[in-house]
């Protein structure tokens, strides 16, 4: 009787999980079913209304002159043996100072932190990366190229690459997401960690599948696992919908922030502009679902979370339950009236925290290899 009992208890945990599976990619394949038609209803009306601008859009083959600004850095390529990739990157302050490494997100490239490549040189040797499928930086076609640990494993290969064992690690959105799971990977190679607007992954997983509010905001998630027809969306009207992450009243840097200039935002067109260029982009959504949730989780280098209070895409009540994953100091800053695009937003009130981060136990710990 114990016996049958035992392999029903078995039976019933076996079905509850296979339920549990299939109600999970329901809702993703549902999802993905309704943020098609909203766009094909988007797609229509832009017909509607310009019917012959709808399809034009420019590729950009000059570089604008803020991307050579040499205030910035020396432009730098490494190739990768192992993964057989060359990356691209920008570089400023003294070699053999300790390493800072930059990881953005999307839709964006090393560009995006040009104010913290000018603010931190003089105490280290920053280096802005653009990540596989950005920029400069190869990129892969398969989708199946841009899975978590091949992320992860790109950071490694670059500050060994570059000499260091280990980094102060800085990483905004997706770029976040990766110094997360870098972290948690490697807690040798992290001195200290510092993120801009990207929860932990178990955090944004959980608050998401409980928060339908989260959810709605995250459809981009969803409607990005299509193929091509993405990139369409979001070339059409020559790349209007990317300009509006940046500008618009809804999603982009706020009125108190300082704003994209026109040669700013021409920097990124440029970049997403080229063949390929937003494929690239969104492949890393489009191995989100198959990641996640982390066998791992837990986090024991110092953390800094920078928070925007603005942001269109994240909710602020994901930001705290970043703490749940620490197990070191854990500092957490919400900068009122800023948005998701913070370094960019207020980089100054971001770089003073940075540098207070930074400093706290000094003393006690050195940042040289």
């Amino acid at each position: 009787m114990a016996r049958v009992l035992h392999n029903l208890l078995l039976f019933l945990i076996r079905l509850a999980l296979k339920i549990r599976v299939s109600g999970y990619w329901s809702l993703i394949y549902g999802y993905c079913a309704l943020c098609t038609i909203v766009a094909l209803l988007k797609l229509w009306w832009n017909i509607v209304l310009r019917p012959t601008g709808t399809f034009q859009w420019s590729i950009r083959e000059t570089p604008p002159a803020c991307l050579n600004d040499t205030s910035l850095g020396t432009h730098c390529y490494v190739r990768i043996k192992e993964s057989g990739l060359r990356f691209h990157y920008v570089a400023a302050g003294e070699r053999g100072k300790p390493l800072m490494l930059f990881l953005h997100g999307f839709p964006e490239f090393w560009f995006s932190w040009r104010y913290q490549l000018r603010e931190f040189k003089s105490e280290f040797r920053v280096v802005a990366v653009d990540m596989r499928g950005y920029g400069e930086s190869d990129l892969p076609l398969s989708a199946e190229s841009y899975r978590f640990d091949n992320l992860v494993t790109d950071v490694k290969d670059i500050v060994e690459y570059l000499g260091y064992n280990r980094c102060c690690l800085v990483g905004h959105d997706w770029g976040g997401t990766v110094a997360w799971l870098f972290a948690i990977h490697y807690p040798e190679m992290v001195t200290k960690l510092i993120v801009l607007n990207s929860p932990h992954p178990s955090v944004f997983t959980d608050y998401a599948l409980r928060h339908p509010s989260q959810l709605l905001k995250s459809s981009h998630f969803f409607f990005f696992q299509l193929p091509r027809f993405p990139e369409l969306m979001l070339s059409i009207n020559d790349f209007k919908a990317l300009k509006a992450l940046f500008t618009s009243r809804n999603t982009g840097i706020g009125r108190k922030g300082r704003w994209l200039t026109a040669e700013d935002l021409e920097a990124y067109l440029y970049a997403l502009s080229q063949p390929g260029a937003l494929t690239g982009a969104l492949n890393y959504y489009r191995n989100v679902f198959s990641s996640l949730p982390l066998t791992q989780n837990h986090v024991r280098s110092p953390v800094l979370l920078l928070w925007g209070e603005r942001d269109a895409f994240l909710e602020q009540e994901m930001a705290e339950a970043c703490r749940l994953y620490i197990r070191n100091h854990f500092r957490l800053n919400i900068i009122s009236g800023a948005s998701h695009w913070l370094q960019q937003d207020q980089p100054d009130i971001v770089n003073t925290l940075i540098w207070t981060f930074l400093k706290e136990g000094e003393g006690r710990k050195s940042y040289r290899n």
